[in-house]
């Protein structure tokens, strides 16, 4: 991996030491953890806006709830919504399900 420098305030110097300090980590995980961190966010910040504008467009807005509604009707294929699965992917008996 290349380094690159680059400018930061010494309030952020000094917070990005203190956040490494305190977590274990190295400053390099703490500056690719807020980024990745602040890239979630932006991303959920621009799907709102994205719904925002969706819902202000009435029939638009209707389009999708109807298609909400057809899929809705997908949810469990049909299945019995008390069966319970292991993380290998087997459906547990009754039997096996019982604490």
């Amino acid at each position: 991996m290349s380094e690159r420098t680059i400018p930061i305030s010494d309030a952020s110097h000094q917070l990005l030491n203190k956040l490494a300090e305190e977590t274990g980590q190295t400053t390099l995980e703490v500056i690719n953890n807020a980024l990745d961190a602040y890239r979630r966010e932006l991303f959920f910040r621009q799907m709102d806006a994205g719904y925002a504008e969706l819902r202000d467009d009435s029939k638009a807005w209707a389009e999708h709830q109807a298609e909400r509604k057809l899929w809705d009707a997908a949810l469990l294929d049909g299945l019995d919504p008390d069966e319970h699965w292991t993380e290998d992917g087997r459906c547990l008996t009754p039997e096996e399900d019982k604490p």
